[in-house]
């Protein structure tokens, strides 16, 4: 287990229990087994206490936790048939974005995502869900797809921002972002964005644009990285816990602003604790969404998405 910088005193009660059970492995004669469900209990009762009180900063933490589900484990686990389709037909692959044609409780859809990757190599071949241009003109073409055969989009949001390097840049970044985010407001079809950890700046929403957004209880959405936003705020990133809470990013003060719809819970301790509990509730969550547009037109389906969004400000910063 990957224990995060707020979880060392968890860290040390569950390694005190798994030490006294691995020595009565190999002592049959000790009984430590009340010593060893006492911190259990301990343990159990310090987590739910932890994740109770989370900061922004420390939800920050947790969104980026190397353990969470990703995109790919998503698709594995609730789709079927899943057809990967690659490249932007202009330029190449990229690989930090997946997506294709698949099913969904037997309903057949087109599903999108960033994936971050799980080990060093894949992180690179994914380059940490960082997309390039020909990403986001996947996903377009991906969208167009679906479209054409009446098809719902189901997007999974996970990824710190789109790539910022040079070769990005000169291939149009900035364009492909925008041409993505209006592909997502016209496309005549139910759009259901779920955001599974981090949604950061412009990569997140050139693919969260949607009729509903939801978000894991523990993940973020934001314009920059509280690291980012700090650097340029005051000059030093090391202020990222005062800009995490400025910035309003967590799914809680996201929902009170009317930004997205709906909070999936996830399991005590955060969805890396329970992978298999985390996917079941959002494959929930996107199945009632997906129902809600049963029967409605094109037309009916683009001129909500649009009201939407326009409708998005009228709340204000004070709620």
């Amino acid at each position: 287990m990957h224990y995060l910088e707020f979880e060392k005193p968890l860290a040390e009660i569950e390694g005190k229990s798994a030490e006294l059970r691995a020595m009565a492995a190999s002592n049959p004669e000790m009984d430590v087994e009340k010593e060893a469900e006492a911190l259990d209990k301990k343990g159990e009762q310090l987590l739910t206490e932890l994740y109770k009180t989370l900061t922004p900063w420390r939800k920050c933490l947790v969104a980026r936790h190397p353990e969470r589900p990703h995109c790919k484990d998503y698709i594995d686990a609730l789709f079927t048939e899943f057809t990967p389709l690659a490249g932007d037909r202009n330029f190449a692959d990229d690989h930090a974005i997946m997506g294709g044609l698949a099913r969904f409780n037997d309903r057949p859809v087109v599903v999108i995502g960033q994936e971050k990757g799980t080990d060093t190599k894949s992180r690179i071949e994914r380059n940490f869900g960082m997309a390039r241009p020909e990403g986001y003109r996947k996903a377009i073409r991906l969208m167009d797809l679906a479209s054409r055969f009446n098809l719902p989009v189901i997007t999974l949001v996970d990824t710190p921002g789109a790539y910022p390097g040079k070769g990005a840049e000169e291939r149009g970044q900035a364009e492909a972002i925008a041409r993505s985010t209006e592909k997502c407001l016209a496309v005549g079809v139910p759009l259901i964005s779920v955001i599974v950890g981090e949604g950061g700046s412009g990569g997140a929403v050139a693919l969260a644009t949607a009729d509903k957004i939801l978000m894991l209880e523990h993940s973020i959405y934001s314009v920059i990285t509280p690291e980012g936003c700090a650097s340029i705020l005051w000059k030093d990133s090391d202020k990222m816990r005062e800009a995490a809470e400025a910035m309003r990013l967590t799914a809680q003060d996201l929902l009170k602003l009317n930004v997205i719809d709906q909070i999936i819970p996830e399991p005590r301790g955060g969805a890396q604790r329970d992978t298999a509990a985390a996917i079941a509730a959002v494959g929930k969550a996107i199945e009632s969404n997906l129902a809600a547009f049963d029967g409605k037109t094109s037309d009916e389906l683009i001129a909500g998405r649009r009201r939407k969004f326009l409708d998005m400000g009228k709340k204000g910063l004070a709620a």
